[in-house]
């Protein structure tokens, strides 16, 4: 599986259930939401100039998306939403490594830059160093309709964990 695949593979609505451990609050999260994916075209000014910020070339993005999502917490009565533009920079002499820009991070809400690889059994991870924290992400299918996501969030040395959580993400619908 490569880079373009698996995010074809992404598309979608996901219903999303996420039990999440924070260690420095000693809490336990549940998360439920709606994860929405959205194929981008290449072409599209968002992922142009989220290339531009990085000095990359815009025709080697591969799969650019949007991802928006809405839900529920058990710790916090609002509701928790966003969306981010993520564009996929393959590596040109190693096809299932890479760069994923966001023009919005996951530990620290500003633009990141992460490094990316597929491993052999079609795992997607994802490391992102930022300024206060460093992230790990994997996320996996169990199937066509099925995926999980394990995320780390680390002290920005890398050495303690902040945050642990597991989500399980079921498609509810293929064409958005």
């Amino acid at each position: 599986m490569d880079i373009t695949e698996f995010f074809a593979n992404s598309i979608g609505r996901w219903r999303s259930q996420r039990s999440a451990h924070h260690l420095a609050f000693s809490h336990f999260e549940a998360v439920q939401s709606e994860i929405d994916i959205i194929s981008l075209p290449d072409d599209d000014q968002t992922v142009i100039d989220l290339c531009k910020s990085y000095n990359i070339d815009p025709h080697a993005v591969a799969s650019p998306f949007r991802m928006s999502w809405q839900g529920q917490s058990d710790w916090d009565e609002s509701e928790i939403k966003g969306s981010c533009v993520l564009v996929p920079i393959p590596d040109p002499t190693h096809p299932n490594r890479g760069k994923l820009l966001r023009d919005q991070g996951y530990a620290e809400t500003i633009a990141a830059a992460g490094d990316y690889y597929l491993t052999e059994d079609g795992t997607f991870v994802l490391i992102t160093a930022y300024d206060r924290a460093a992230a790990e992400e994997k996320i996996w299918f169990v199937n066509p309709n099925v995926r999980c996501r394990v995320s780390l969030i680390k002290t920005s040395a890398g050495t303690g964990v902040v945050t642990a959580s597991f989500s399980s993400e079921i498609r509810q619908n293929v064409q958005l």
